[in-house]
């Protein structure tokens, strides 16, 4: 069956002129689907007048079954977790902003997550699979449906989540263009932020590409050694190498790139990790985002805020 979610705008054209049907057929489609979240193809003709040839070839939609919500007391953040059709699960995450009522959504793009890092909780779980794009935009519908009926609303949007989005590259940036078709989604591709820990033929593929979403590198640390402890599969990868990258993707944008760089106690917030990453970085426009570590263990600690401004400052 033909599934919507899966082809990007142009795609979906194309089949629909397939099936007989044009252009404002399948952008209606894409209103009822992401636009309203409607997944039934009998409410798809009654209310969004889209053809029954091209209702019938796609059939009802799959779901994401919704688990469990957890909220957090300390920041407001609430984490949904899903399950699969093949019983595995993942997790979405409502993050408020400092506008009232305006939240973001932070995706996930594997179940499970093979890269490693040592302080990251997906790390310790298994790389099961890659998600389909289906799956990925099926959180963000029912996480914005969630926002909407609490009053809030969807702002933007971070593949942040479990696992490596250049890792599942072709599904993540099909999901990211139907978000950010204005008969989709409706999200501004500034909007939109990819995260990768640093694999630099992927960066190298996604500015080749010219894709207007933002770009954003998990650091770690600024050299070589202590990077490839907290991010072994940064072992592959000279830091140099992925500055250049860096820098390479922001002359072709002419944009800064998004630097984030998780801060541990004891490990990276040094004066001399301080040094080294202003070395780093050196006239690459870049914008900086420091993360205190999250680490449900308790081995990885946030370092101590006089410490943390120490570092930010230097």
């Amino acid at each position: 069956m033909l599934d919507p979610r899966e082809l990007r705008p142009e795609a979906l054209r194309d089949h629909a002129q397939r099936l007989g049907a044009n252009d404002l057929a399948a952008r209606r489609l894409l209103s009822a689907v992401l636009g309203q979240g409607i997944h039934d193809p009998a409410v798809w003709g009654r209310s969004f007048q889209v053809p029954r040839r091209l209702s019938d070839a796609i059939g009802t939609l799959p779901r994401l079954i919704q688990d469990r919500v957890v909220t957090s007391t300390h920041d407001g953040f609430e984490k949904i977790r899903f399950l699969t059709h093949d019983g595995l699960a993942l997790e979405t995450v409502l993050i408020p902003l400092h506008r009232p009522g305006a939240v973001s959504l932070c995706l996930s793009s594997q179940v499970g997550c093979a890269m490693g890092c040592v302080f990251c909780a997906t790390a310790k779980m298994e790389k099961r699979r890659n998600l389909a794009s289906w799956e990925i935009l099926d959180q963000w519908v029912q996480a914005r449906d969630r926002a909407r009926s609490q009053g809030r609303r969807v702002t933007g949007v971070v593949f942040m989540g479990m696992g490596e989005p250049f890792l599942n590259y072709d599904r993540v940036i099909t999901a990211a263009e139907l978000l950010r078709c204005p008969h989709g989604g409706q999200v501004s591709a500034k909007a939109i932020t990819i995260s990768t820990v640093g694999l630099v033929p992927e960066i190298d593929r996604f500015t080749a590409e010219g894709h207007k979403f933002r770009l954003s590198i998990s650091l770690g640390a600024a050299t070589d050694e202590k990077r490839a402890r907290l991010v072994p599969i940064a072992a592959r990868t000279p830091v140099a190498e992925l500055m250049a990258a860096a820098r390479r993707h922001a002359q072709s944008r002419r944009d800064r790139v998004m630097l984030s760089y998780v801060c541990i106690s004891g490990e990276n917030v040094g004066q001399d990790d301080a040094k080294a990453l202003g070395a780093l970085i050196g006239d690459t426009p870049v914008r900086l985002d420091l993360i205190d570590v999250t680490d449900p263990t308790g081995r990885f600690l946030p370092p101590p805020r006089p410490r943390w401004r120490r570092f930010a400052t230097a």
